[in-house]
């Protein structure tokens, strides 16, 4: 085969064999294939597109370029929940805890945040003394002892994925469903999950601005799954707002103890019911939502899901003081209102605009380099629907000086948009995608 022949064949129009996707990504992952070439067939890619079999093809491929993890000699059956990414998203940390609560053993591998978007990782490691970075041991102890493990992503997980997103970052070709699904599917399919619940969001706070967008990537992956032999569905989630009220690292871990020790934002709780409910019915545990969310639930009222997490922290070296102290968690020394300016019903909330100023407060990168604050972010008091007076606070900043929170106010301020009348707010969940 030869690496131009691929790059017209589809660059006409023409779908890939499998054979030929393959030998293109093993080639590209041992260096044989040219950046040059990657980027060419990646180009055509946006423009021709895949069909659903070519996409679980390339899937398929990247997985399988680095290890491929397999622990069914210690769980037989295992799950994980990947999210597209939004404002204020700490869902693993409430879902995952859910999950081994009622018998799912959760192995899960997260990334750290970039962009507006916040990472599962960032936010567990601003609980002090906890590690992320395990080793392959730690990883199976923590499954097989616990039940429950939240660690980054190892870097001989789909290191085609890894090598391949860093190019089309600078090629102009991110924006491609089925490159999209391929890459977030790779890494699951390497990570051996047996049971997937994808949470896809749209809107401002999210990847995916539009439903119809989220839809077809929902659509591509569970296709992707079902194809790969996995079962899987994903849950279209609204970020039109932010999901609870905290935005920002330590903040975060704040509002999922409160969720994990019966209070909470009930939006947060409601999505992890749909997704821990799905995962359930995955796992045949129980044969319909009604009885899966009964069974979640209980383990939420039991504080069994509150023991797991403790569990999960003491196993990843975490400090329990911290977690049984909530407030004891690292906390901005500045905290600054943001005032309603007029009377009225809080009509949308930009979350990008919430998630690019947690950055610019130090609670989030632009660069994978830049390092975290993890004290600093954003806690609303004010949503979608919620009626406001003039002079009440829209959300409290959380900064490391005063000079960091003037500096994000003004564009706060432009970030909500209020209305004379009321407010309807938005669904949460707007559909669940099935095989």
């Amino acid at each position: 085969m030869r690496a131009v022949e691929i790059i017209a064949k589809k660059r006409d129009g023409a779908a890939l064999t499998s054979e030929e996707i393959a030998w293109l990504i093993a080639g590209y992952a041992a260096g044989d294939i040219a950046d040059y070439q990657m980027s060419a067939w990646a180009m055509a890619v946006v423009l021709r597109g895949m069909d659903d079999r070519e996409t679980a093809d390339l899937t398929i491929a990247m997985a399988r370029s680095g290890d491929m993890l397999d622990l069914h000699d210690i769980a037989p059956l295992t799950v994980d929940k990947h999210s597209t990414g939004g404002v204020g998203d700490k869902t693993t940390l409430l879902l995952a805890p859910l999950a081994a609560a009622v018998g799912l053993p959760v192995a899960k591998m997260s990334g750290r945040g970039l962009g507006f978007s916040g990472g599962t990782i960032d936010k567990l490691e601003s609980i002090p003394g906890l590690r992320t970075g395990l080793s392959a041991d730690e990883f199976r102890r923590a499954v097989r002892e616990v039940g429950l493990v939240v660690a980054a992503q190892s870097g001989d997980l789909a290191p085609a994925d890894k090598k391949l997103y860093a190019l089309r970052d600078v090629t102009a070709t991110v924006e491609s469903i089925p490159l999209i699904a391929a890459s977030v599917m790779s890494k699951k399919l390497a990570a051996g999950a047996d049971c997937i619940v994808l949470d896809v969001k749209y809107g401002s706070g999210a990847f995916m601005h539009t439903l119809a967008d989220a839809r077809t990537l929902a659509r591509a992956m569970v296709a992707i799954g079902s194809h790969a032999g996995r079962r899987v569905s994903a849950v279209l989630s609204s970020m039109q707002q932010p999901l609870g009220y905290a935005i920002g690292n330590a903040l975060e871990v704040r509002e999922a103890i409160g969720a994990l020790r019966g209070g909470g934002p009930a939006d947060l709780v409601e999505l992890c019911m749909t997704l821990g409910a799905q995962l359930v019915q995955l796992a045949r545990l129980r044969p319909d939502e009604e009885s899966a969310r009964a069974l979640l639930r209980a383990a939420l009222d039991s504080g069994a899901a509150w023991e797991k997490f403790t569990q999960m922290v003491a196993e990843q070296g975490g400090d329990l003081a911290y977690i049984e102290h909530p407030d004891r968690l690292p906390a901005a020394p500045v905290r600054s209102d943001l005032f309603a300016p007029r009377s009225g019903y809080v009509a949308a909330i930009d979350g990008q605009a919430l998630g690019m100023a947690c950055n610019a407060l130090g609670g989030g990168r632009t660069r994978k380099e830049d390092r975290i604050d993890p004290r600093v972010g954003l806690v609303l008091a004010a949503k979608v629907g919620d009626q406001i007076t003039q002079g009440a606070p829209l959300l409290t900043i959380h900064a490391a000086s005063p000079e960091g929170a003037m500096r994000v106010a003004q564009h706060l301020q432009a970030a909500y948009r209020i209305a004379d009348g009321a407010v309807t707010a938005p669904a949460l969940v707007e559909e669940i995608v099935t095989a």
